[in-house]
């Protein structure tokens, strides 16, 4: 019997596609709800901290409410779940102006959240982008209040100003085969900066560029300062003729001369960047004022010499050194008469083998860390009084002892460690010419 090809496929889609349904039913890939990963909170002095840890980015919503006082947050795309109430009950809310935690579905599929408070306050309730050690997360201050203290001037972050060198049309130097962009992986470790700082209390990081575009060497003081920066950092990694060269170098702005012929070399190279990006220094109306000024910027420097030997120290305990001092030259980017700055040169890209280790996430990462950790040193010791830092920095300083004993095996590096003072300072207040220490040698902790 001849069967048709239409009668043939009508019979094959009557059949069995039923079944294929049901397996695409079946076999369909589980799809779970958009969820709270986790839940964290922690008292400073004048503000606890909360943060709710997502599963992905999430927009919301809040209000505040009174009688009684209450912050509503209103989550979407998040379905209620009793488990968020045994995450949310970890939390101690003994010493924090919460009394509870409550839960209710709103509009189907919606999460709200109210904060019952003990009295009335207004937090400040912000969203922070995942970070190589955190995810998605929305974070929740509450003040802290205190009768004693209401007319007391409320404590600020501290800005630093992270400025990737070069970008865009401008890519800085070449690694080998001219493969690898300086612009690229200074703005990587730039980022990851910003991530680390962001995450430490009392300090607020911004990137002077975010992407791959140019931007000139006055507009990046000019966005430093309309941040009102306390301190501006610029990254970069050096290049030279002779590959064989590698280390990593920290300078700072020079008044007069470089310090070295290599210095030299280096500030014209980066100050060449403004002629690379189409814009002539020499032409730009800054460059009289800044002249002018200059006498006011003995301070700063002073400043970023410090800030950068807290780094270059940091610095040389994970990398190697190319210069072991702070080195000093005319670099037109540092020139903020009112902010201390740094430049610092990661390593040299020109070099194949350093090339290579300054492209992986590993050891960017390892230096954003060190970086970051110098700029803490610095401001543990330089924190402006209006700033969250000097607070807990004060405080660290009237929990230490006037003096200190040294034991057998003690070094004047880790003493300075234990007890997070500079090693500079520790020298300065000692009157000590080297770090030659003996066994029950008082050590003069503090002023």
């Amino acid at each position: 019997m001849k069967i048709s090809k239409n009668s043939f496929f009508n019979y094959i889609y009557s059949h069995f596609l039923p079944l294929n349904i049901y397996l695409l039913i079946l076999f369909s890939p589980v799809v779970f709800a958009d969820s709270i990963d986790n839940v964290r909170m922690h008292n400073y002095e004048k503000n606890t901290r909360l943060v709710i840890d997502l599963d992905r980015k999430h927009s919301f919503s809040y209000f505040l409410l009174e009688s009684p006082h209450r912050v509503v947050l209103d989550l979407n795309d998040i379905e209620l779940n009793k488990e968020y109430e045994s995450i949310f009950s970890t939390l101690d809310l003994t010493n924090t102006p919460l009394k509870r935690i409550r839960f209710s579905d709103r509009n189907r599929g919606n999460l709200r959240i109210v904060f019952d408070l003990k009295e009335k306050l207004s937090p400040e309730i912000f969203d922070l982008n995942s970070n190589g050690r955190y995810g998605y997360r929305i974070v929740i201050d509450f003040p802290m209040k205190n009768s004693k203290s209401k007319n007391i001037e409320k404590k600020r972050d501290l800005i630093i100003a992270i400025d990737a060198g070069h970008g865009g049309r401008d890519p800085g130097g070449l690694g080998p085969q001219k493969k690898i962009y300086e612009k690229n992986i200074v703005l990587s470790i730039s980022k990851k900066m910003k991530d680390k700082l962001n995450d430490l209390e009392g300090y607020s990081a911004f990137l002077i560029r975010d992407g791959d575009y140019y931007v000139g060497l006055s507009k990046r003081r000019e966005k430093a300062r309309n941040l009102k920066a306390d301190f501006f950092v610029s990254i970069h990694a050096d290049a030279f003729t002779d590959s064989r060269v590698s280390g990593a170098s920290v300078y700072t702005l020079s008044q007069s001369g470089a310090s070295s012929a290599s210095a030299k070399f280096l500030a014209d190279a980066e100050n060449n960047a403004d002629s690379i990006g189409g814009v002539s220094l020499s032409n730009t109306e800054d460059v009289l004022a800044l002249t002018l000024i200059d006498l006011s910027m003995t301070a700063k420097i002073d400043q970023s010499v410090k800030a950068g030997k807290a780094i270059l120290r940091e610095l040389g305990s994970m990398t190697k050194l190319h210069k072991k001092n702070v080195e000093y030259a005319g670099f037109a980017v540092l020139k903020t008469p009112d902010i201390p700055s740094v430049l610092i040169e990661t390593g040299f890209i020109s070099n194949p083998r350093e090339a290579k280790l300054l492209s992986t996430k590993t050891h960017q990462d390892r230096l954003a860390a060190a970086i970051v950790e110098g700029i803490k040193n610095f401001f543990h010791n330089n924190a402006p009084e209006d700033s969250i830092i000097y607070s807990l920095s004060e405080k660290k300083k009237n929990a230490i002892p006037l003096f200190y004993k040294v034991k057998y095996g003690d070094t004047l590096s880790e003493i300075a460690v234990k007890y997070s003072i500079s090693i500079d300072d520790l020298r300065e207040i000692n009157n000590l010419k080297d770090d030659m220490i003996r066994v029950d040698q008082l050590i003069k902790l503090k002023n």
